[in-house]
């Protein structure tokens, strides 16, 4: 059995990398995952914030779940990685405390975010005539304030009392980062009735935005039935499909690990439901939203056109 160097405060993850035949493959899997996300997501943000053409509310919301996307992932795979390089797994008392605090209120705002992400969808295709006064710029500075508010109530909610419990002396926590559920697992006191508050506030955070979306999404598709032009239903089918299978699999990965009874559980389900929106969301995201999307082809187009044309005008200069 393998020893670590930890204090009497640290924990210890069991990670994902336990199998060695196949903790390489697996490394660098997510290693590309992170990368993708990061420059994803990083092109999102730059290509929003210099085009004029995408100057919109949907592309101000979007900038925003990619700044969350980027924040998100950065607070659990980096130490992940480096661990694996480093061949540890240990983290401070303090360390998992940040973790745990950082990943609740970036997740809750996300969560919080993509809800009201889809009412603009649903306003945008089903009301646009209203669409400048319903989605002004005062609205979406309020979305983005809700969603953070939202988000670090929950942070500042549940993460003191997470950590307050006393732990047993086994600090091996079952999982790759200090997600409630696992960490909970460690204490030693009952902790019944803080699972039924964390149950309250998973229903709030977690069924009523999903409601929204599911809600939004139908009236979208209902209206797109009604198109006449069968390219533009074909083309909005399309796009709503892909948008409810990201959302889909965030929201369901969160509901299982948060909302599903302790019976229903194994170690390694919870990693895999885990990792589902928590690594490989960040990635989609951009990818589904945005990426495939002809305004912002069409803003990178521009962007490589002007900088084709600053190389040329400096080779001429020289």
């Amino acid at each position: 059995m393998e020893e670590y160097n930890t204090s009497s405060t640290d924990f210890t993850f069991m990670g994902l990398f336990n199998r060695k035949e196949t903790s390489g493959l697996l490394f660098a899997i997510i290693s590309i995952i992170f990368f993708t996300a990061l420059i994803a997501n990083g092109v999102m943000i730059f290509l929003i914030r210099t085009d004029s053409h995408l100057h919109t509310p949907m592309y101000f919301l979007l900038s925003h779940l990619s700044f969350i996307d980027m924040m998100y992932i950065s607070t659990i795979v980096p130490k992940m990685l480096v661990d694996y390089l480093l061949d540890q797994r240990t983290i401070t008392f303090v360390g998992c405390t940040a973790q745990h605090f950082l990943y609740l209120t970036l997740v809750g705002a996300e969560f919080f975010l993509l809800g009201l992400m889809a009412y603009d969808r649903y306003v945008a295709i089903c009301n646009p005539l209203r669409y400048p006064i319903l989605m002004s710029r005062r609205v979406c500075w309020m979305i983005i304030a809700g969603s953070w508010f939202g988000g670090s109530l929950d942070g500042f909610l549940l993460t003191p009392i997470t950590m307050s419990f006393p732990f047993c002396n086994s600090r091996e926590i079952n999982h790759f980062f200090c997600e409630a559920p696992a960490v909970l697992k460690l204490a030693c006191a009952d902790t019944a009735l803080y699972e039924t508050v964390m149950y309250v506030c998973c229903v709030l955070m977690l069924l009523i935005p999903f409601s929204v979306v599911i809600a939004s999404y139908a009236q979208i598709l209902t209206t797109v039935h009604r198109m006449s032009s069968v390219e533009g239903r074909k083309k909005a089918f399309a796009t709503c499909s892909s948008h409810m299978t990201v959302v889909t699999l965030f929201y369901g990965a969160a509901m299982y690990t948060y909302m599903l009874p302790h019976s229903y559980h194994r170690p390694e389900q919870d990693k895999v439901f885990s990792v589902f929106y928590t690594i490989l969301t960040p990635m989609l995201n951009p990818l589904i939203y945005s990426l495939r999307n002809k305004d912002v082809t069409g803003a990178m187009k521009r962007v490589l056109g002007r900088f084709k044309g600053t190389q040329r005008v400096s080779g001429d200069a020289f």
